[in-house]
């Protein structure tokens, strides 16, 4: 299995609330409520884990409430390379309604300094080396802006380390001119850093292919309960999940990228890649919390994920455009 590092800049402690229909401006009864420490990262890392590989975690880390994100570390193993900075890591609250509907209500997070900044750098350039594979993942915290990240990416790349990279807006506009290995974009997320619709699969095809052209191996656009599309040099291919019971779409997206990191490295088939990523995503929505907590109910999933080449398709929708 492989050695890999996640970096999760701007962490946060998850409070998710389990009610029935929401109702704004009425007194709203839970039903249940959990705190997790979380992040992108640290949400990937914790698949990534349950899949027998070993974890590194860094970022940025308030030093006020850093306890329920160090239990995390000793809990899972992880070995903690996080800078700590003044403050509170934030808190975000996830109102999970019996539907299956997701409100976010992400808190601000501490100022990172430049100081620190530079600490988390030269960690970085320190540790690099011993790993396979660097997973960079979530928003920026106040303080850090896209440019710092695009260095960072830079650097990695310079050592030639296989870098998949999962944000958004500025920060994922200044990381692809990084040219990282794989990137996990939702279709919005990537026609904002595009500044272009790619609705259609021949749109995502042909960003993908540009983006190829740039040095990006990977393009894996996720849809949600639509599926996911994967692009690179040898594979278009198209994965359909199963139907499922929702409990939460939190962590869905963090799941699908360990799940296609774990194949990648691995040397999986992309048909098993694809399949199993799509399956441990599927998963991730019916339960609140992050890893693979049932490997038969991860089977029964994969069995359900309809993965087919995009070929034909893509044929057919270039010529109705045209």
């Amino acid at each position: 299995m492989a050695n890999i590092l996640t970096l999760t800049m701007n962490p946060a402690l998850d409070l998710t609330v389990q009610l029935g229909p929401l109702q704004v401006g009425q007194v709203n009864r839970s039903e249940c409520m959990l705190t997790h420490a979380a992040g992108k990262g640290l949400n990937v890392a914790q698949v990534l884990a349950d899949l027998g590989h070993t974890l590194t975690v860094a970022g940025f880390l308030g030093v006020d409430n850093q306890l329920p994100f160090e239990s995390l570390f000793v809990k899972r193993g992880f070995v903690d390379e996080f800078v700590r900075v003044p403050g509170e890591t934030r808190s975000n609250i996830k109102l999970a309604e019996s539907s299956g509907r997701i409100t976010d209500l992400n808190g601000p997070g501490p100022e990172v300094s430049a100081q620190a900044q530079q600490a988390l750098a030269a960690r970085v350039d320190q540790i690099a080396s011993d790993f396979d594979a660097v997973i960079v993942a979530g928003s920026l915290p106040r303080g850090v802006d896209a440019q710092w990240l695009k260095a960072l990416l830079l650097m990695l790349d310079k050592k030639g380390l296989k870098v998949a990279l999962d944000t958004s807006g500025e920060a994922l506009r200044a990381g692809l001119e990084a040219s990282p290995w794989l990137i996990k974009p939702n279709t919005e997320e990537l026609a904002d850093a595009l500044d272009a619709p790619i609705i259609s699969i021949a749109a995502q095809a042909e960003a993908a292919e540009a983006l190829r052209q740039r040095g990006i191996e990977h393009v894996v656009i996720s849809q949600g309960s639509e599926g996911v599309h994967w692009f690179s040099a040898d594979v278009a291919l198209q994965a359909m999940p199963p139907k499922v019971t929702v409990a939460s779409t939190v962590g869905a997206g963090d799941s699908l990228l360990a799940g296609m990191v774990h194949g990648l490295l691995s040397g999986h088939a992309p048909e098993r890649t694809l399949r199993t990523a799509t399956a441990i995503a599927a998963m991730a929505v019916t339960q609140i919390g992050f890893g693979i907590t049932d490997t038969v109910q991860l089977k029964r999933l994969e069995g359900g994920v309809n993965v087919r080449a995009m070929a034909n398709n893509l044929d057919r929708t270039r010529k109705e455009e045209e």
